[in-house]
């Protein structure tokens, strides 16, 4: 099952960068992945700035795809839970999934209503940048979780 990940805006901070470039060649050892950026909407109204950032991201969803959005309102998993849900996906012959991370003001109704799942990392509020590095952790824990490697401890 090929992976993509879209988020919104560019990352900023060389940290940050150093830590997606870390988990994805390591997600690569599993499965194709890609990672695309929607450009960020500045300058006008939070309605307006989610509604355009989630034109852009649904432009770039495959129609085939099963779509997670990442928001703080959604369904909170385990890790072990997440790899449960990645391993159903695959085994289903689901082509491909994609995670979008949204912009500073997260996602239009209308594209929260396209989502097959809405999952929250945490009950806490992570910069929409970071999340990036921590969803990319997340699906290489549920990878190592998958082939039963010791990268995960309960």
């Amino acid at each position: 099952m090929k992976l993509k990940i879209l988020w919104v805006g560019k990352t900023q901070e060389e940290w940050l960068r150093r830590g997606i470039d870390e988990y994805t060649g390591r997600i690569r050892r599993y499965t194709p992945l890609e990672i695309a950026e929607a450009r960020e909407e500045k300058g006008a109204a939070a309605e307006a700035m989610r509604t355009r950032e989630c034109e852009r991201l649904e432009k770039l969803v495959p129609k085939n795809a099963r779509l997670v959005l990442l928001d703080e309102r959604g369904d909170q998993l385990t890790s072990p839970e997440l790899a449960a849900f990645m391993g159903k996906c695959r085994d289903s012959a689901v082509p491909e999934m994609v995670f979008a991370i949204g912009g500073a003001y997260g996602f239009a109704d209308s594209f929260r209503a396209r989502a097959d799942r809405v999952l929250a990392l945490s009950r806490l509020t992570f910069t929409h940048q970071m999340v990036r590095v921590i969803l990319l952790e997340q699906i290489y824990r549920a990878h190592t979780i998958l082939n039963g490697e010791p990268y995960h401890h309960s």
